[in-house]
């Protein structure tokens, strides 16, 4: 939980000073203000501690069309059109609660108990380590909107595990299947000469680059080709294109 807390933290040293004006300034997701990204974030929190504490139902956050909209972004745009209306500074109070409540959650929730989450059961560390990816891609998202660097840390090790980790669940979602295992060898956004390895070291595929750069084109916030991330080996390009942090 530290690292989400610390997630949580950079976000808030962030947005916890702007004005109305400020908070309604346009961030890097198309259509959503500074406020709208707090608000999906409070949404999604809140659906976290709500799944932490055996509540959620499967299938439960979704919209009466389901049928139709099943696109998780369209869920999600859907969720903050259908509640905007708050000013930002209430937004941002929604957020800061969500978020302690959340963390509140799943640290009483035992780190391998199975909960329910919007592309299935999953560890409750897991849906931990969700929340650490989607908190810092829309701090970049914030930070981009308003003008900002986004804060380097060493953090993303989860995010870049999580990536790892999912890529089984990638492929299935694509109806592709790797032929053989992956390894990422990363280095560390604070430390360069730092390599972070996640997979076996005989692994037939490799990536290599910057986590950083892993991270940001995993949660669709770049391409491979702009970046420093380069493959090796015959899943390399269905890695780079299938990659993941979210469901």
């Amino acid at each position: 939980m530290e690292a989400l807390r610390g997630q949580v933290q950079e976000l808030h040293s962030i947005v916890g000073e702007l004005d109305e004006h400020q908070l309604a300034a346009a961030s890097a997701c198309q259509g959503w203000s500074v406020s709208d990204v707090l608000l999906h974030l409070s949404q999604t929190n809140e659906l976290a501690a709500t799944s932490a504490r055996g509540q959620l139902a499967a299938g439960e956050w979704a919209p009466a069309d389901r049928q139709v909209r099943t696109d998780i972004d369209d869920i999600a745009g859907g969720a903050v059109e259908r509640d905007r209306g708050a000013t930002g500074t209430a937004v941002r109070a929604r957020w800061l609660n969500s978020a302690d409540d959340m963390i509140a959650a799943l640290e009483a929730c035992g780190p391998a108990t199975r909960v329910q989450w919007v592309a299935g059961g999953m560890a409750a560390r897991t849906l931990a380590t969700t929340r650490i990816a989607e908190t810092w891609i829309h701090t970049g998202d914030v930070c981009a909107g308003l003008g900002v660097e986004q804060p380097r840390s060493d953090r993303i090790w989860h995010i870049a595990r999580l990536v790892h980790r999912t890529l089984p669940y990638a492929f299935l979602r694509a109806g592709r299947h790797a032929e053989g295992k992956v390894c990422f060898e990363v280095t560390s956004p604070t430390h360069e000469t730092v390599v972070w390895r996640f997979g076996d070291g005989d692994a037939e595929t490799v990536i290599r680059g910057s986590a950083l750069d892993l991270c940001r084109v995993a949660g669709q916030r770049a391409t491979p080709t702009d970046t420093s991330l380069k493959g090796a080996g015959p899943d390399a390009d269905s890695v780079l294109a299938l990659m993941r942090t979210f469901a």
